[in-house]
């Protein structure tokens, strides 16, 4: 992969991550760089990088980028020709595939503040699938969720009856845009 697509890949990413709904663009992510890192990279400059017109980043870009975006700096450069990453990164892609679903599913939670939170939780973390696995462990077993949000969220468990109750059934307030249960 060329830097100029890691580049727009990253983008993309932070534009999700921050509730953009869209990547993010090169002016912001120099406003944000600004504010956030207290340092400047200009707007042409990363639109050379990403066009393929500068090829390489200087060692200060490539950290201050790295930093933005939480990388490691080594990611910030062109793979080399005929490097195929499929047998050590394959889970990595697919991690990166369920983040950014997470990250979809959380916008369409938007009006569930909770269940928003707990998606974007878990795309943040840094293996995801393991916290998908985890939590379809904890609901096969009997009566450990309700014990678990019984102690680690006792307020929760309270709007969970309530809703319960006053739902037909067909219906769920955490569904998004009036799905119904399956």
């Amino acid at each position: 992969m060329k830097l100029g697509d890691k580049m727009r890949y990253l983008r993309e990413v932070e534009g999700a991550l921050r509730g953009l709904n869209r990547e993010m663009t090169q002016q912001e992510m120099a406003n944000a760089i600004k504010k956030e890192l207290g340092q400047s990279i200009s707007q042409s400059y990363l639109s050379q990088i990403e066009s393929g017109a500068r090829p390489h980043l200087t060692n200060n870009s490539r950290m201050l980028l790295a930093r933005f975006f939480n990388v490691h700096p080594g990611y910030l450069v062109d793979d080399p020709e005929g490097f195929h990453n499929e047998l050590t990164s394959d889970l990595g892609a697919q991690e990166d595939k369920m983040d950014l679903w997470l990250i979809n599913g959380a916008e369409r939670f938007r009006r569930d503040p909770e269940v928003r939170q707990a998606l974007l939780e878990i795309a943040r973390h840094e293996d995801s699938r393991k916290c998908l696995v985890l939590l379809g462990a904890i609901l096969e077993t009997p009566h450990l969720a309700e014990r678990l949000l019984q102690v680690l969220k006792p307020d929760a468990r309270k709007q969970v009856a309530a809703a319960s109750g006053s739902q037909s059934g067909s219906e769920s307030n955490s569904k998004p845009d009036g799905e119904g249960r399956r």
